[in-house]
């Protein structure tokens, strides 16, 4: 167990070590979730309930999402969600400032010692209900109208 424990901590060092953070641009995301459905299929009907930013706490749904959790950079399976990431990543058309806050407040320490996958799939639950889940909400309403359209 230490062994994890020790290999955990590495991996979030040099996740730390890489230099200053970015956030991820929309291609480089739309490639993570390409890369985390071929790691953690999902099947037709939870695809159309995330297509409409339902989040179902199925065991499939939260791997999908803790894969893309790590993959963006933004949670680490030792120390969970950060913050600044977070914020920087989700903010839309909200202050820095005001996304942290947000951000830190759907932040725990997993005093309960969940599982990765429940952990990272309570603080994307609290982000979603959140002024920033409204603006993806909004930010995605929006490109779907846009891509209807063109069709």
């Amino acid at each position: 167990m230490l062994k994890y424990l020790i290999v955990s901590l590495a991996i979030c060092a040099v996740a730390f070590a890489d230099g200053e953070w970015k956030p991820k641009t929309a291609d480089e995301i739309k490639q993570i979730r390409i890369e985390c459905l071929k790691e953690h299929p999902l099947s037709a009907d939870q695809i159309s309930a995330l297509k409409q930013l339902t989040f179902p706490d199925e065991s499939d749904v939260r791997q999908y999402l803790l894969c893309s959790a790590t993959k963006l950079d933004i949670f680490c399976t030792h120390q969970g969600y950060h913050a600044d990431r977070l914020a920087k990543q989700f903010k839309m058309d909200l202050t820095e400032e005001e996304a942290l806050q947000i951000a830190q407040g759907c932040i725990d320490a997993n005093e309960q010692q969940s599982p990765a996958d429940v952990w990272a799939f309570r603080g994307h639950k609290c982000m979603m209900a959140s002024k920033i889940g409204d603006r993806v909400r909004a930010y995605v309403k929006a490109k779907q109208e846009e891509a209807a359209k063109k069709a």
